[in-house]
């Protein structure tokens, strides 16, 4: 069976971190541009932070610059994001997601991710509030 498995989320205080993690089962995630979306209620999915499969250049939104990092351990089939400073508006569902594309990391993030990946994980609240 394919799938992502997430872990990590919680509740954490205006200047936290987090770090989240996901790991790929039946199949390769070396082949595959991987990301994080998040989804706040009300709001649409967004692309968080991305990484392609050609040279692991990274793509990161503007509100998460500087405070997030995306990184992937191919040994381990499992991406993680580090997420420090968080802010009560990152309070969100994150989710892990992988497709096979060799897009570049942003152009998945803002294009084909939240619409076209092939595998997403099951989702994890992060909560930012004191």
């Amino acid at each position: 069976q394919k799938e992502l498995v997430e872990s990590g989320g919680g509740l954490v205080q205006p200047g936290g971190s987090l770090r989240l993690s996901c790991e790929a089962s039946g199949f390769d995630l070396d082949y595959y541009a991987i990301g994080w979306f998040r989804q706040a209620p009300g709001k649409e999915r967004e692309g968080v932070s991305c990484i392609n499969n050609r040279d692991g250049s990274t793509y990161h939104a503007d509100s998460v610059k500087g405070r997030f990092a995306i990184s992937r351990d191919n040994a381990k089939n499992t991406m993680y994001l580090e997420m420090n400073s968080l802010k009560p508006e990152d309070t969100a569902v994150y989710y892990c997601a992988a497709r096979f594309t060799r897009a570049g990391a942003s152009h998945y993030c803002l294009e084909d991710g939240p619409k076209r990946s092939d595998y997403w994980g099951q989702g994890t609240q992060v909560t930012v509030s004191s």
